[in-house]
């Protein structure tokens, strides 16, 4: 999915305004945080807050695209948990998108239960 996006961003992207893009794949630990044993995942996430998250982060300087998949539903270790891209101009303006997106789609987005 992330090689399909880079793909398709070069090929419709004027390269003027291409030179970073950045993914995330996030995935189902076998330990939480807290070092206990995880053997699963619940995971939902609010679409429309996604949305307007994206619609929000593309808008920034020198971004020109933002993909986001999450996966839903129960999840096992080692499963993706989400996929998130940032493409744009420079390292700059790319990286401070990406941990913004991340930083607010764990935060405000998704719901997850770790079991």
């Amino acid at each position: 999915m992330i090689a399909a996006w880079i793909e398709e961003i070069k090929r419709t992207t004027d390269p003027e305004q291409l030179g970073m893009i950045i993914a995330h794949n996030g995935i189902v630990r076998g330990t939480s945080k807290a070092g206990k044993a995880v053997r699963a995942m619940k995971l939902s996430y609010d679409k429309k807050k996604l949305e307007a998250c994206v619609n929000d982060l593309k808008k920034r300087e020198g971004i020109v695209d933002i993909r986001v998949w999450i996966n839903e539903g129960m999840l096992n270790v080692g499963d993706d948990i989400m996929r998130l891209l940032v493409a744009g101009r420079f390292r700059t303006d790319v990286l401070p998108v990406l941990q913004e997106l991340l930083s607010i789609v764990k935060k405000d987005v998704v719901n997850e239960e770790e079991l």
